[in-house]
């Protein structure tokens, strides 16, 4: 069974997973992907991650946005999770994302921090594992200064995140972002890399998984974030991220 102490903050999250060995065989998940940039590291433990155009890797290693994978873990990783619309985002893809898997060059900084997270007790506050995650996220962008989404799409992802318990359209989006119905489909993909019903999904997901890591009960987690039911969640899930929601279980 996996442990996993999971921390979300705006543009990103941090998942701590303890991948046990299941009678003698590694942990995996199905291919996948998912919107979040994907930065895997080891804490000790390590993982095997495949792309289906490139070949594996098992060095701290970065996952583009959108790009389909599968990974093997045994003992401690982290999987940090960065929205590639945030400006640090954009500047951790510039920086280090050449292909679906890019394997990260050695940095000083980068290391004294992972060596204290692999050092530290997982069940510490939120906002502890919090800032870790933060300075992770600061130490892959370094300086870069990429540049940040059309201030209307930015306005319609906050509209959006603020109702995720309810049924929403581009139509419904228009009068938030002052464009025309096509006007605003066709800069929504160019702005996010993705259609907005999609994108949509990414964030209702995110928001259950932030339910989930409270706490919370699948059914409350599904309904909260505009799932059908925990059913369609778990189903999501599994495509976004390769493992059942259940196949996690929480630190407390």
């Amino acid at each position: 069974m996996a442990q996993t102490r999971v921390v979300l903050w705006e543009g990103g999250s941090l998942w701590l997973v303890d991948a046990a060995r299941f009678e003698g065989e590694t942990r995996s998940t199905d291919f996948h992907a998912h919107h979040a940039i994907q930065v895997t590291f080891s804490l000790g433990g390590t993982f095997r991650l495949v792309a289906e155009d490139e070949a594996s890797t098992t060095t701290d290693t970065v996952v583009a946005a959108d790009g389909l994978h599968r990974f093997e873990a045994e003992g401690r990783i982290a999987l940090l999770f960065v929205e590639p619309e945030s400006r640090l985002g954009r500047g951790l893809a510039s920086r280090h994302i050449s292909g679906t898997l890019t394997e990260l060059a050695p940095s000083p900084l980068l290391a004294a921090e992972l060596a204290a997270l692999t050092t530290s007790d997982w069940r510490a506050a939120d906002s502890e594992i919090v800032a870790w995650g933060r300075r992770l996220v600061g130490a892959l962008a370094a300086d870069e200064r990429a540049e940040i989404p059309d201030y209307r799409i930015r306005k319609v992802i906050v509209w959006a995140s603020e109702r995720l318990d309810r049924t929403l359209s581009l139509a419904d989006a228009v009068p938030v972002a002052g464009l025309s119905s096509s006007r605003l489909r066709h800069l929504f993909v160019e702005q996010t890399g993705l259609p907005f019903k999609t994108y949509l999904l990414w964030l209702r997901l995110s928001k259950a998984v932030a339910i989930v890591a409270r706490g919370s009960p699948l059914t409350a987690a599904a309904h909260e974030a505009g799932f059908s039911d925990s059913a369609h969640l778990s189903r999501t899930f599994r495509r976004m991220f390769g493992v059942a929601p259940t196949a996690l279980q929480m630190l407390t």
